[in-house]
């Protein structure tokens, strides 16, 4: 039986380091649940393609490959609108694969924002529970 496939996509970014969250984020992920092929593509041309991506899983043997958009939008559960509409794309060019874009985006939940919080104020040493 083949693993699960993976995909974290992520847009690009002007500040040289901006892979370094994404990529630590997929290692994570790995140590987590190491059976599943995890792997990055991004919107950046700079960076490998999502169409590069999915064609090298699929040639692994991968036919069901899950998406996840990462780090997109603060402040909503919202995807790049042509996000969407790229995946609609390379389903359509490569019927033989199910490709599963994943509704949301991590970095845009709640929770996800409070935990980013709660580490700022943990290194500003900053407690939660003090009392003004």
């Amino acid at each position: 039986m083949i693993a699960m496939a993976l995909v974290l996509l992520a847009h690009g970014s002007p500040d040289p380091d901006w892979m370094a969250p994404i990529e630590r984020t997929a290692a994570r992920v790995r140590e987590l649940a190491p059976g599943v092929q995890v792997r990055i593509a991004t919107l950046d041309p700079t960076h490998r393609s999502l169409s590069d991506v999915v064609d090298e899983l699929a040639a692994a043997g991968h036919r069901h490959v899950e998406i996840i958009a990462l780090f997109l939008s603060p402040g909503g559960r919202h995807i790049k609108r042509d996000i969407p509409e790229l995946v609609a794309q390379l389903q359509a060019d490569r019927p033989h694969l199910a490709l599963n874009l994943v509704p949301g985006a991590i970095g845009t939940e709640a929770r996800v924002i409070d935990a980013l919080a709660g580490a700022a104020l943990d290194l500003a040493g900053i407690s939660l529970d003090r009392s003004i």
